[in-house]
């Protein structure tokens, strides 16, 4: 099996999902559940980053998968994968979230995102600094600028598909990560 085709399981794959689209804008029930079933667990856990209680995120993902059903026919293959234009309709509602309710309270610990079986560069610092410490780092920075690397970095989206979801340029997504960055690495290097 080829390095690609082993990285991604095949109910995951572009080809697969490619499908399973087409089917579902053809209305095709068997397509959409089974693209439900694909993109649940990480819309979820998005949103649940984002609100920061599972009932809220509950309740913002059944939204973003009834606007899925209601606007799959208008969904169009541009550059953006389709899980990122399912990212952009929650993204969207969160938003439209936060502004209902005006505020920004993690109430519960979020779980883990599915790892990979190596350990990545922000994995081993996120163990070397503490995780509580880079949870309060990270609150310090602004909401764009912890979307940007939720979603970089927790759901491993390239810089097209977060300025996609995030209905940014890839120049602004590049600018946020950065200072981002900067802003957390002066932060760990002050740390006594």
């Amino acid at each position: 099996m080829s390095g690609a085709a082993a990285e991604k399981p095949p109910r995951e794959s572009t080809e697969n999902v490619r499908r399973l689209v087409d089917r579902a804008q053809q209305g095709d029930r068997d397509a959409l559940e089974e693209l439900y079933l694909i993109h649940f667990d990480r819309i979820y856990g998005y949103l649940h980053m984002s609100v920061g209680n599972r009932h809220d995120a509950e309740d913002l993902t059944t939204q973003t998968f009834l606007k899925m059903l209601e606007s799959i026919n208008r969904f169009r293959w541009q550059s953006a994968p389709f899980s990122a234009w399912l990212f952009r309709i929650a993204h969207n509602l969160a938003m439209d979230h936060f502004r209902a309710h005006r505020r920004w309270q993690p109430e519960e610990e979020v779980p883990e995102p599915p790892g990979s079986e190596e350990p990545s560069a922000e994995a081993v610092a996120m163990r070397s600094i503490g995780r509580q410490s880079m949870l309060e780092m990270i609150d310090t920075l602004s909401p764009e600028q912890q979307q940007v690397l939720t979603l970089k970095f927790v759901f491993n989206f390239a810089n097209a598909d977060v300025a996609t979801i995030l209905g940014k340029t890839e120049g602004a997504i590049k600018s946020l990560q950065h200072r981002a960055l900067a802003t957390l690495q002066k932060q760990v290097t002050e740390k006594p």
